[in-house]
Order: structure tokens, then sequence, then C-alpha cells
């Protein structure tokens, strides 16, 4: 009982905080930076209470760990998931109460002007559910809590919150927990009552579907035989639902005329590299595998690269269906920005496609200079990079998966051939990066 106090105690602290720090950034009208000051919190909370209580913080983390059993510590049963829950929403009530009496304000919970409760309700799933995922897989996987270990899992589960509060937050506010959910509606009743239910549905159900992905690509876990080789399936799973999620939140920062875009679109790449590295390897994209094929330095062989490549136009296509659907039709095309032409764009997309695919082999691939712990966030920082870079110009795909994607919503109009033009100079920067990676690091390799 002693234990289950502490855990208790480092559950309401952390999702306090959590909640609390989404409210001053809402009432203090902080747009550009709230999401990465929530993610900041959350990231330090988890390094913090981690090894105390497992750092849950959210009902819906809560609810995955309980249908994976997962929960660490003695006594850790479903009656131990639903203690979790009611300490984490009467710690986001307080929270919550809390920044409203310090503001003498509050804020209502529901969707954005203009959005339906099917739209705002696809967001709060998606987002949890790659949240909750990314939990799994960095946290829970039995490589890790019962093996090597690793250092970024509180960086991979708290930027979760920077990939989806800017694309998706302008649909549905971005709770991803109905701790936030539930403490925010209760606050502001005054102005309304009742979005919290929906929220915390559509959360759960997003919590349960992770739970089925993370059996999906780590089987293994399941049969108790963690040190199981990925299976071509659990590869493609990985690679398909990796671009999902990157091509997604492409699309909602798009649409949503984000103020951090590249950024947001640079975390959800970092996340999923850091959940599926060491699944499929996390290429989720296409340019990327055809860099690694041409290096000659791991075990991909062409019919593989094949593979993963129509996983991830897959991915990309289905995730512009999606964002296409929570915004009501509305979509975006692929093409030079307003002021440029295609061969600016081959410049601009080559350049930073090379950065990209060149990264990716020296951090992740490379036996010499690769990286143990930072290669997600160096790779994920070539999108921030070339995102802010050449965002005016191209818009920045870096990715065939995200070109075909996008383009996919616009095939009548130019799309396709779009489509085929930039795919056409990623890879030639992923085949640039691998020539130039065999002259840098050729010396190296054969060490």
């Amino acid at each position: 009982m002693a234990d289950l106090a502490t855990n208790c105690i480092a559950e309401f602290v952390g999702t306090f905080l959590l909640v609390f720090t989404v409210g001053c950034n809402v009432l203090g009208k902080t747009p550009v930076w709230a999401g990465v000051s929530i993610a900041c919190v959350l990231m330090v909370a988890i390094y913090a209470l981690g090894n105390i209580s497992g750092a849950n913080f959210n009902p819906a983390v809560s609810l995955c760990l309980g249908i994976t059993k997962s929960m660490k510590g003695p006594g850790m049963d479903w009656k131990t998931v639903a203690i979790y829950m009611v300490v984490q929403i009467v710690a986001g009530i307080v929270a919550a109460f809390s920044y409203a009496i310090m503001f003498w304000n509050a804020f209502n919970l529901g969707p954005s002007k203009g959005f339906s409760g099917f739209s705002a309700g696809m967001c709060e799933l998606l987002y949890t559910f790659m949240l909750c995922f990314v939990v799994l897989n960095v946290a829970v996987a039995r490589k890790y809590s019962e093996g090597e270990g690793n250092q970024w899992y509180g960086l991979a589960i708290g930027f979760v919150i920077i990939a989806g509060a800017y694309g998706a937050g302008s649909v549905s506010g971005g709770c991803f927990n109905p701790a936030v959910a539930i403490g925010i509606d209760l606050s502001s009743a005054g102005l309304g009552f009742g979005w919290c239910a929906a929220y915390t549905f559509f959360e759960f159900l997003g919590a349960a579907l992770a739970a089925v992905a993370f059996k999906l690509v780590r089987p293994g876990d399941f049969a108790n035989d963690p040190n199981r080789p990925p299976s071509q399936m659990s590869e493609l799973v990985s690679e398909f639902l990796g671009t999902f999620i990157l091509v997604l939140t492409v699309g909602l920062n798009v649409l949503g005329n984000s103020p951090a875009g590249a950024f947001s679109i640079a975390a959800s790449l970092m996340c999923m590299i850091y959940a599926l590295g060491d699944v499929s390897g996390a290429n989720f994209n296409p340019a990327v595998t055809l860099a690694i094929l041409v290096s000659k330095q791991t075990d991909m062989t062409p019919k593989k690269a094949v593979t993963y490549m129509l996983a991830q136009v897959a991915g990309g296509i289905v995730a512009a269906l999606t964002y296409t659907l929570i915004y009501g039709g509305r979509s975006f095309a692929l093409g030079p920005q307003p002021g440029y032409k295609m061969g600016q764009v081959a410049v601009a997309e080559i350049i930073f496609t090379f950065v990209l695919c060149y990264v990716v082999l020296t951090t992740a691939v490379s036996s010499k200079t690769k990286s143990t712990s930072m290669f997600g966030l160096a790779i994920g920082s070539c999108v921030t990079v070339g995102g802010f870079a050449i965002g005016s110009i191209s818009g920045g795909s870096l990715n065939p998966a995200v070109s075909f994607g996008i383009a996919s919503q616009h095939l009548l109009k130019g799309g396709l051939y779009n489509a085929l033009m930039y795919s056409g100079f990623e890879f030639f920067g992923a085949a640039a990066a691998a020539s130039v990676f065999g002259l840098t690091h050729a010396k190296q390799e054969s060490l």
C-alpha cells in the first residue's frame, strides 16, 4: 500500500503540472510556443517521476498499459489502473480550477469553430493513439523495460505533444488526455459542459487501438520471446504507421496554418523513429529506403526496398484521405509555391533530401558514426531544417510518400505530374547522399 500511495502522489503531481501548464498557455495567449511548453512539462515530469509511478499522467495511457498488461510493480492489476485513472482525473480537475482562479478566467472545451464533433474526435483519437503507441514502444517494450533501456523515452513521449498540438490543436484543442479534457470542461462549466465525455471516448478508443498496433509490431513481446526478429508483417506495419503519422501531421499543420509546422512535423518523425527504429529501421520515406539500399550497409535488398516503398506510399495516401476527411473535404496541392518555378523546387528538394538521407546514413546506419541515443533527434531535426528553409519554395516535402500523399487529393489537377517530379528530385538527392556517404565513410566502414 505504501508503494501505491507513493505512485499515486507521483501521478497526481505529474498530471497537475501538465494540466496547469495547458491552462496557463491557453489563457496566457502563447500560441506559438504553447505546444512546446506543454510538451516540455510532460517530458521533464516523465524523467522526474518515471521510475516512481511509470509516469502515466493520462488515463488513456493507463488504459493501454492495462490492456497490454504492462503496468509495472507488484499488484499492478486493473484495480490499480482504475486508481491511477481516478488520481489523474482528480489532479486534472484541481489543476484546471487552480489556473481558472489564478487568471479568474476559463476556456471552454469543444471542437474549434467550423469543425464537427467527428473531426475533433478523429484528431483526439489519432494523436492519443500516437501518444500511447510511442509510450508502449519506447518505455514498455520488453527490450527496454527488461533489457538495455534507453535515455530518449521522455523526449520521445513528450514531443508527441508538439506533433499533435500544432496540427490537431486547431481542430479539437489538442487534449489527447481524459484528465485534461475533464479538467478543462469542469472548470469552464459556466460556458458550457459535456464535450469531455465524447473526447474521453475517442481518447480511450485511440489507446485501445495503440495496444493492438503494439502487438502487431512487437508480437514477440506477447509470446514471451522479446528477442524474436521482426517479421515482414511487423516491418511493413511499422513503415505504414510511421509514414501515416508523418503525412497526417504534415496535412493538419498546413491546413491549420500552424505557426510551427516544420517543428511539429519534425517532432512526429522523431517520435516515430524512436518508437519503431528497432523494428523496421523507421525509414518512413522511399528516398531514405533508396539511400540505405544504395549504401549497401544493411540487409536491405531490392525486393525489401520495394515493399517498404509501397507501404510508405500507402501510408501517405491514407493519411491524406484522413486529413481531408477531418477538414470536411479541404486539402491542398503539391507544387511550387507562389513566385517560384519547378527548377527552383528541384534545387531545394535535392539539397535538403540529401541532408535528410545523409544524416540517416551517418547517424543511424554507419557502424562507426551512428549515435546510440541521438539518432532520432538528429534525423527529425532535418525536417525542421528543410521545412523552414525551403517551405516557401517547394513546401519542403523531402519524401516521395509525402509528395504522393499530398498529390493523391489532386490527381486530376496536375497532382500526379508534380508528385513524379518531386519524387524524382528526392530520389536524386537520396542517391547523391549515398554516394557522398561512400566517399566520407568508405575507409571507416572497411576497418
